[in-house]
């Protein structure tokens, strides 16, 4: 059965995960929680304006106004959210709620979870804006671009749209960032680690809330290595590949392909390879600016 918001038995099902000391099931009900809240809020919202809308109170214009309200919502709480799903988490979180949130604003680590961070040594990204963003993951996307024969610049508007610049990129079991920067599922073949999270999927047009389990990496060199193969081991992704600097080509085919069930999956990729943050970002990470004279003439005398 499709998973919705306002679908409670869900949510009494997170909570005796919960209630289990499951760090991952807790911060789940946070989150839908949060979702839940702020869709109210918004909706309490367009009920107190004083005026008529522009377009008339249809009851189709309802219906349209409340799913925009509810993707809206899930946005909002993605990531981290507004601050409402990590203060749930820390007072629900038992032992764990005593201690302060880590450095870098995320959840409380368990006991657990810390140990096999330190195991694993997965490195904290450290994306304040799109520049950093694109900065990081440029390199990565100029060998995948190689790869697959694409403009490392369409891969980066791809992952742009996937992650809101690196804002959204789902957290894994343990708190800290997936690296899932492509959207790309875990399906019956996937032998690595995994995040389930909700996620809107469009069925005939119309979007539905679904749950859907999702891959998570290690850093940002694994998931392009991943998304290379993905697209380049799959036959059905065979049209994708060799577009060169056709971004709109790439974009296109990646929706027919069935990459995406976004019906403007392609259009919002082109529209972000467009747009002025994407060229600012891009013209500098392949104009970078030059050094002072005195910087240079520094770095041969050393």
């Amino acid at each position: 059965m499709t998973a919705t918001i306002t679908d409670f038995n869900q949510f009494t099902e997170l909570r005796t995960a919960a209630n289990r000391n499951d760090p991952a099931a807790l911060r789940e009900v946070a989150s839908q929680f949060e979702a839940l809240f702020l869709q109210t809020m918004l909706k309490s919202m367009r009920e107190a304006s004083l005026g008529d809308p522009i377009f008339g109170n249809s009851d189709q214009q309802e219906m349209y106004q409340g799913m925009m309200d509810q993707q809206l919502a899930l946005e909002m709480a993605s990531g981290k959210g507004v601050g409402l799903a990590e203060m749930l988490v820390r007072q629900l979180g038992g032992e764990d709620s005593a201690r302060p949130s880590r450095p870098d604003g995320g959840f409380p680590l368990s006991a657990a979870a810390r140990s096999n961070r330190v195991a694993s040594g997965k490195p904290a990204p450290a994306w304040s804006d799109p520049k950093s963003f694109a900065r990081e993951i440029w390199p990565h996307a100029e060998r995948a671009g190689r790869r697959l024969n694409v403009a490392p610049e369409a891969i980066v508007a791809q992952a742009a749209l996937e992650t809101g610049w690196g804002a959204h990129v789902m957290p894994d079991r343990s708190g800290d960032s997936s690296f899932n920067l492509f959207g790309i599922k875990a399906g019956a073949g996937w032998q690595g680690d995994q995040v389930s999270r909700q996620t809107l999927e469009f069925e005939g047009g119309v979007p539905r809330r679904q749950k859907a389990d999702f891959r998570a990496y290690g850093d940002v060199a694994a998931t392009f290595d991943d998304y290379t193969d993905f697209l380049t081991d799959n036959p059905r992704y065979s049209d994708v590949r060799d577009h060169g600097e056709d971004v709109a080509g790439f974009a296109n085919a990646l929706q027919a392909s069935g990459y995406a069930t976004d019906p403007r999956y392609a259009d919002k990729i082109t529209s972000i390879m467009n747009s002025p943050t994407m060229r600012a970002v891009i013209g500098e990470l392949k104009n970078p600016s030059p050094q002072p004279i005195t910087a240079r003439l520094s770095a041969h005398a050393d």
